[in-house]
C-alpha cells in the first residue's frame, strides 16, 4: 500500500509542478505586458526589474495555485484511467476514495500552506510589489534626445537637435530654451555642435557646446520704457551642467502603503475593521449631537425646525419679499422685519445643514467602503485554501471519468471549470463592493456553487457512472421517446 501511495503522489506532483510553473509564467508575462510601457525606456537596473517580477509572481500565486491543482488532478487520474491503472486498483478492491486518500492529505497540506502564504507572505509581497511598481511608474524616462523633436523632460529646459551622431552623445545644430527664470523663452542658446557626458555618479549631465551664441532678454529698469532689450553673445566653447537628480530611481518608504487593506494579515484586518467601525459610530454620534445642538436645543425663543417648515425651494425669494411672510402662531409678536430675519436665518440654517449632511454622508460611504474592503481581504485568506480542496474534488473524479491524460482534454475541461470559478469569485466580490451583499456570502459564492458539483462528480466517479459517454445519453433519449413512437 505504501508503494501504491507513493506511485499516486509522484504521479500527481509531476503534473502539479509543471502546470503551476506554466500558469504562473503566463500570468507573470501578462503582468509584464500590462506594465511594459512603464518599464521600457527608463533605464531601469536589471535587479529592479527582476525584483518587480519576483514580487509580482508571489502576488499571482493565489490565482495560479487553484488552476494548477485542478489541472494536475485531472491529468493524474486521467493518466491512471487511460493506462488502466485505475481499473487495476479498483479490481484489487480499492475504492476511488481510498485511491484519492494520499492525494487528499497532500491537498490538505497544500491548503494549509496556502493559508499561511496568504496570511503572512502574500501581504508582504504585495507591499513590496506595490511600492516598487509605484516607484517604477513614477520614474522619468531615461535621457533620450531625438532628432528634430522637442525634448522637455529636463526641468526648466527644452532641447531641439537637428542631427544626432551614432555614438548617442554628439549633437549637431542644437537649440536650447532656458525656462529656469519662469519667463517663457527669455533665453535661447544656439550651437553648431554639442557633446553630452554624465558625471561618474550620474547626478549631473555636462553639455559642452561649441561655436554658438545666445539670446537673452534683459528687462529695462526705466519705468517709461517697459520693452526689454535683447543681449546677444557669442562663444567658441561653453559648458552647461544640468541637474539629473529627477531622473534617478528613488525608492519610496514602504510605511506609506503598509496600512492598505491588501498589505494586512488576519489580526491586522480585524484590528482595522474594529477601528473603522469605532470611527464610524463616533462620526454618527457627533453628527447627531451637531443636529440636536443646531435644531432641537436652540436658545432662541422659537424652534428653528418649525421655521424650516416654511422654507421651501424658493426660500431666497421668500426671505427677500417681506410680503410673503404671513402671521402664524410661532411668529406672533414679531415685527415684519423680524419675521423676514427669522425666515432668512432658517433658510441659511437649512443650507448649512444640507451641506454638512452631504459631507457626512460621503464620509459614511467612505468608511463603509473601507470596512467592506477589509472584510473582503479577511475572507480571501480562507477562500484560497478551501478553493484548493473544492477544485481537487472536481478535478480528481473528472479525470477518473474522462480517462484521458496529457494536455488535451484535461486542459480544456480545467479551463472551463476554472473560468466558472473565477467569474463567480469576481462577481461575488463585485456585488460585495457595491454593498448589495455581505462579504461572508459574496466571497464564498464560488465555493458554495462548486462544492456540490465536486460532491456529485465524486459520487458518480465512485459508482463508475458514465456521465460523459454519449451512448448512455442516447439510450436515455430512446427510453424517453419510445412511448411517443408507439402512440404514433
Amino acid at each position: 500500500m505504501k508503494k501504491l501511495n507513493r506511485l499516486i503522489i509522484t504521479s500527481y506532483l509531476g503534473p502539479f509542478i509543471m502546470t503551476f510553473g506554466i500558469v504562473l509564467f503566463i500570468l507573470v508575462m501578462q503582468f509584464l505586458w500590462k506594465y511594459m510601457d512603464d518599464l521600457v525606456g527608463k533605464g531601469l537596473d536589471g535587479i529592479v526589474v527582476v525584483k518587480l517580477l519576483f514580487y509580482a509572481s508571489a502576488n499571482l500565486v493565489p490565482m495560479a495555485l487553484p488552476m494548477a491543482i485542478l489541472l494536475a488532478s485531472i491529468m493524474t487520474f486521467g493518466n491512471l484511467g487511460e493506462n488502466y491503472e485505475l481499473v487495476a486498483m479498483k479490481a484489487s478492491g480499492l475504492s476511488l476514495q481510498k485511491i484519492m486518500r494520499p492525494l487528499i492529505y497532500v491537498i490538505l497540506i497544500t491548503s494549509i500552506t496556502a493559508f499561511v502564504f496568504s496570511n503572512n507572505i502574500w501581504p508582504r509581497a504585495n507591499l513590496k510589489m506595490k511600492t516598487l511598481l509605484y516607484d517604477v511608474t513614477h520614474k522619468k524616462p531615461a535621457l533620450e534626445i531625438k532628432e528634430k523633436i522637442f525634448y522637455k523632460e529636463i526641468d526648466g529646459f527644452v532641447f531641439r537637435v537637428n542631427k544626432k551622431d551614432k555614438d548617442g552623445q554628439t549633437l549637431y545644430d542644437m537649440t536650447i530654451y532656458d525656462h529656469t527664470d519662469k519667463k517663457k523663452n527669455s533665453k535661447i542658446i544656439r550651437a553648431e555642435k554639442g557633446k553630452m557626458q554624465m558625471t561618474p555618479d550620474e547626478r549631473y549631465m555636462v553639455l559642452t557646446l561649441t561655436n554658438g551664441f545666445s539670446y537673452e532678454e534683459i528687462q529695462s529698469n526705466d519705468k517709461k520704457n517697459k520693452d526689454p532689450s535683447i543681449m546677444r553673445s557669442y562663444f567658441d566653447e561653453e559648458i552647461i551642467k544640468f541637474d539629473m537628480s529627477s531622473f534617478a530611481f528613488i525608492k519610496s518608504d514602504e510605511s506609506l502603503f503598509k496600512d492598505n487593506y491588501e498589505m494586512l494579515n488576519l489580526s491586522q484586518l480585524v484590528d482595522g475593521i474594529d477601528t473603522l467601525n469605532f470611527k464610524l459610530q463616533k462620526r454618527k454620534i457627533d453628527y447627531k449631537n451637531y443636529i440636536d445642538e443646531k435644531i432641537i436645543y436652540r436658545k432662541d425663543s422659537f424652534k428653528i425646525d418649525t421655521a424650516i417648515k416654511y422654507v421651501q425651494n424658493d426660500s431666497v425669494s421668500i426671505a427677500r419679499d417681506s410680503s410673503t411672510v404671513n402671521d402664524t402662531s410661532f411668529l406672533a409678536g414679531f415685527s415684519q422685519k423680524q419675521k423676514v430675519k427669522i425666515i432668512k436665518n432658517a433658510a441659511n440654517m437649512t443650507r448649512n445643514l444640507k451641506s454638512y449632511s452631504n459631507i457626512v454622508g460621503l464620509d459614511y460611504d467612505s468608511h463603509g467602503q473601507r470596512i467592506i474592503r477589509h472584510e473582503i481581504e479577511w475572507h480571501r485568506k480562507f477562500t484560497l485554501s478551501v478553493a484548493c480542496l473544492v477544485l481537487f474534488f472536481i478535478g480528481a473524479p473528472l479525470g477518473a471519468i474522462i480517462r484521458k491524460g496529457g494536455l488535451g482534454m484535461p486542459v480544456v475541461i480545467s479551463i472551463v471549470f476554472f473560468l466558472i470559478f473565477h467569474v463567480l469569485s469576481i462577481t461575488g466580490e463585485k456585488i460585495v463592493k457595491q454593498g448589495e451583499l455581505e462579504a461572508v456570502y459574496g466571497m464564498w459564492l464560488a465555493t458554495v456553487i462548486l462544492a456540490p458539483i465536486g460532491i456529485f462528480l465524486t459520487i458518480k466517479a465512485t459508482s463508475d457512472s458514465p456521465i460523459l459517454e454519449t451512448e448512455s445519453y442516447i439510450r436515455l433519449l430512446k427510453k424517453i421517446t419510445k412511448p411517443f413512437k408507439r402512440s404514433s
